[in-house]
């Protein structure tokens, strides 16, 4: 089966797409076609969407999905004469949110980052993932909320990534190598923040198909080397009671998640 799949919003369409795919996540056997259609303010772009959605659907049998996010209910009814099954997330949710609460909801595009006090804070600790990426600046670890680290290619970098713009947590990220493993003693520049220290590993396996993509043939990206670091890094965290974690089979999300369960960081 394949369905066509709308993100339509007055603003970025994020808020449709992110909740839309998690949903439709659950239906491993439809063959989803997903198009965006971002800041639709005017009933011409109104219309204009009924118009290219009915096009399409005119070489399919299956009734194609409109997942929306408008504040315009005016806007809303008339994208409710498109011949479609529309999910339409703030209709659905405000409206008892607003008998909840005994008072009508703003009705403005873009207010999430208005009422979001932690947006100028995931920006910062963006920029800080970013300048503490892979040890490359070590004397801001006392502003740190967490250190991640093990071997080079375990998913350091993008997790320390997603937990600043998600969660606004303020995480470096450094490498052990060779030489680390080796002695299995922790960095000098590490000890001082060993409560903050938090492991990834990796199967060799998965490690070396990383690898081998980036560095085809190579020493760096042979089962044996991958068999001696993650063997070695996983050593370390036993020794100095580090608590880590297996990404081999784990998204980014799902990575950050557990790291921020595992250590309370809110």
């Amino acid at each position: 089966m394949k369905r066509q799949v709308y993100f339509i919003s007055d603003g970025t369409a994020i808020t449709a797409e992110t909740l839309g795919k998690s949903l439709l996540a659950q239906f491993d056997d439809v063959d989803f076609d997903f198009t965006t259609l971002p800041y639709i303010k005017t009933t011409e772009q109104i219309d204009q969407t009924i118009e290219l959605v009915e096009t399409r659907q005119q070489s399919s049998a299956n009734q194609p999905i409109l997942i929306i996010t408008l504040i315009d209910a005016e806007r809303r009814q008339r994208l409710s004469a498109c011949d479609a099954f529309i999910i339409d997330i703030f209709s659905t949710f405000l409206s008892p949110l607003e008998k909840e609460l005994k008072r009508p909801s703003l009705l403005t595009s873009g207010k999430q980052h208005a009422v979001d006090n932690q947006y100028a804070n995931r920006i910062n600790a963006v920029h800080f993932a970013i300048d503490n990426d892979d040890g490359a600046i070590t004397h801001e670890y006392d502003e740190a909320d967490i250190i991640l680290v093990g071997v080079s290619r375990c998913g350091k970098t993008p997790t320390s990534l997603y937990l600043a713009l998600q969660f606004g947590i303020r995480a470096a990220n450094y490498p052990l190598t060779e030489e680390d493993l080796e002695g299995q003693n922790l960095p000098a520049v590490l000890q001082p923040y060993k409560n903050k220290l938090y492991g990834l590993t990796i199967t060799p396996q998965r490690l070396q198909m990383i690898r081998q993509a980036r560095q085809p043939n190579s020493r760096y990206a042979s089962i044996n080397q991958c068999l001696h670091e993650t063997k070695g890094v996983e050593a370390i965290f036993r020794r100095h009671k580090i608590p880590f974690m297996d990404t081999t089979h784990a998204s980014i999300e799902e990575i950050s998640t557990r790291i921020l369960n595992a250590t309370r960081l809110r």
